[in-house]
């Protein structure tokens, strides 16, 4: 699942925790949208060093 349907998901169930009066539910619910948004770091990163690494091999083969 990516990020961004982490935090998503997340949201649904802190929204229907907070409805309900699940406290349970509502923390599982941070805790998705914080898993999300740590994928999205991890995902950011990756794709800033891939770029990285692509321009030094340019570079490199000329």
């Amino acid at each position: 699942m990516s990020g961004k349907s982490d935090i998503v998901k997340g949201r649904i169930k802190e929204a229907a925790g907070a409805l309900t009066g699940n406290d349970k539910l509502r923390e599982a619910g941070k805790s998705d949208q914080a898993v999300g948004k740590a994928k999205q770091v991890v995902e950011k990163v990756a794709n800033n060093v891939k770029k990285t690494v692509d321009e030094i091999a340019k570079k490199v083969s000329k």
